[in-house]
């Protein structure tokens, strides 16, 4: 982070990885409290999900909480489960993720993961990676909502510095606006197609946004839609 100039980052538990245990990400911020603040997955499907949500709140660092809500998961969008977690979120003004890459079309969300657009693990990327594009510009209508431009270096079908991503990621700035974009590098999720500095560096580099847009994408929208900034040192 400190060489490629990233300040701070919002670590989400690896669900993939971890599941709905945080305590690997909690230990992470305790070592370097000002560098990460936290977002956990939450088990629809646990009755005290609602205590669950209290007890993060009051654990040192953390932003937010995550819904798994991909189409593999199988779960409908009408799950009382949701709606407990929903409720709870708003009672401790934690915002919510979901992840519904695949399943766009259930999606009623506040903090859009990986651009609600599926993701490879490993290269290359399918051949046609934005065909969810449209479904995703049409959720920006939804104005208690916003997106994380996560992984979208994933999504290239060329080499770094991955110049086709360009012209999508353009119509996803148009239709909600760059206070409702969030950056991120999907790191670690994505080290098999891209390593960290790679995911950063287009972003830093492009001639395709301006000073302002890019300080609004690379922190400004996200520090407003988590309340939360860095805190080097």
């Amino acid at each position: 982070m400190d060489k490629v100039g990233v300040d701070g980052a919002i670590f989400i538990s690896a669900f993939s990885m971890y599941q709905y245990d945080a305590s690997y990400a909690v230990e992470v911020q305790q070592a370097h409290p000002g560098r990460f603040a936290l977002v956990k997955p939450v088990n629809p499907d646990d009755p005290a999900v609602a205590d669950v949500i209290a007890d993060w709140k009051k654990t040192p660092g953390t932003a937010g909480i995550r819904i798994m809500l991909t189409k593999e998961a199988s779960r409908d969008p009408n799950d009382p489960g949701l709606d407990r977690i929903a409720r709870a979120a708003a009672r401790h003004d934690f915002p919510v993720n979901v992840l519904f890459w695949g399943n766009v079309d259930s999606g009623t969300a506040l903090i859009i993961d990986h651009l609600g657009i599926m993701q490879p693990r490993v290269p290359p990327a399918p051949p046609q990676p934005w065909a969810d594009l449209p479904k995703v510009l049409e959720l920006a209508k939804r104005p208690n909502a916003v997106i994380k431009v996560s992984g979208a270096c994933t999504l290239s079908r060329e080499p770094y510095p991955f110049p086709d991503i360009w012209d999508p990621l353009a119509r996803v700035f148009d239709a909600w606006g760059f206070d409702r974009c969030l950056w991120g590098t999907d790191w670690t999720r994505a080290f098999a197609v891209v390593n960290y500095e790679q995911a950063v560096e287009p972003f830093l580099k492009t001639g395709r946004l301006s000073d302002a847009e890019r300080t609004m994408l690379m922190g400004g929208a996200c520090a407003k839609a988590y309340g939360w900034s860095p805190r080097k040192g």
